[in-house]
């Protein structure tokens, strides 16, 4: 009865209201909703912390994407164009192909009607990546040896 009050007063289940063991006879003589809240600040009547869900796990795993983990084909839930847009993959890809070809007539391993000539081909789309640009250079043998 009495955990039922102390339950009533705190407005919690009666799982979780603790009695102090030692101090069970001063407990069963409280009958009254006034006995009890005397006995709660007396701290002869406790109530128990909710227990909640952990989320260290959740933790763990977040720290793991940051590091670039956890990212294979069964976690992944968009589209690769929804993921990484068309659009922002193009300028990434762009700009990795100029910046090659810019270092490339640079140090003189191109000439400058070649650097054109894939500059043009590169705006098209005609390349996919760098490497592509790089086999291109060889399969035409426009590339130079450095001195």
């Amino acid at each position: 009865m009495q955990k039922r009050l102390a339950a009533s007063i705190w407005g919690c289940s009666e799982k979780r209201v603790w009695i102090d063991p030692a101090r069970l006879e001063e407990a069963k003589e409280a009958i009254t909703k006034a006995d009890i809240r005397r006995l709660m600040l007396d701290h002869a009547i406790l109530q128990i912390p909710k227990r909640g869900i952990s989320r260290g796990r959740v933790r763990k795993r977040i720290e793991q994407r940051r590091k670039g983990r956890q990212q294979n084909a069964g976690s992944r839930k968009g589209t690769k164009t929804s993921r990484l847009g068309r659009k922002r993959a193009w300028i990434n890809r762009i700009r990795a192909i100029r910046e090659l070809l810019h270092n490339l007539r640079e140090r003189k391993r191109i000439s400058r009607d070649a650097y054109r000539d894939l500059y043009s081909k590169a705006k098209g789309g005609f390349f996919r990546s760098r490497r592509h640009v790089k086999i291109y250079l060889e399969e035409h043998r426009l590339i130079k040896n450095e001195k």
